[in-house]
């Protein structure tokens, strides 16, 4: 198969799942992610605004903010198909722009250059076991994280997750990967 094969599977697969559900389920993944080293230690966190059927990551948001952290959010340039991060101190310093995606508004919040962010939580629709993901086709976090020094976290529901995804040469690895049933470490820091 190849990677939009596996994608358009992995999001048939997300879709069966009831709101409800989906809304447990992202809930139980959050608490397992701010309960990591890696989160409890960073004080720059950067991560997606998310969307269905994606892990919901309004809650994790929140709850970096009540333990303190800096949570940075990515503003796409479809231009160059590269990424900032601003950091958002409220959702309502957002507003929905690229691919009706959330993104901060540039005007009302700080960009945060790479070397500042300890750690990224690296979207995707598709995980493998040896760290490997397929994300939404951009190729935007691949660009992004080519020289990123930080720790790299995914969370995945587990129908997200496959024995080995399709990949390329400037495919990277996340170093943790967290779904509902496990937790799965590669190239620890």
């Amino acid at each position: 198969m190849d990677k939009k094969q596996y994608r358009l599977n992995v999001q048939q697969q997300l879709a069966k799942m009831s709101y409800q559900a989906y809304c447990e389920r992202s809930r139980k993944l959050g608490l397992k992610l701010i309960h990591e080293e890696a989160i409890q230690q960073a004080t720059t966190i950067a991560i997606t605004l998310s969307n269905r059927p994606e892990v919901d990551t309004t809650y994790i948001i929140e709850e970096l903010w009540k333990m303190g952290k800096k949570v940075v959010v990515p503003k796409c340039i479809p231009k160059d198909r590269s990424m900032q991060f601003y950091e958002i101190e409220s959702f309502a310093q957002t507003e929905r722009a690229f691919k009706d995606i959330l993104e901060p508004i540039p005007e009302y919040t700080v960009l945060i250059e790479k070397e500042q962010i300890d750690v990224i939580v690296v979207p995707g629709v598709v995980f493998d076991r040896n760290g490997y993901r397929i994300g939404f086709g951009g190729g935007y976090y691949d660009r992004y994280l080519q020289d990123f020094i930080g720790q790299k976290v995914s969370l995945s529901f587990q129908e997200q997750l496959v024995a080995e995804v399709p990949r390329e040469s400037h495919d990277l690895p996340v170093h943790i990967l967290i779904t509902d049933n496990e937790r799965i470490v590669w190239n620890s820091l």
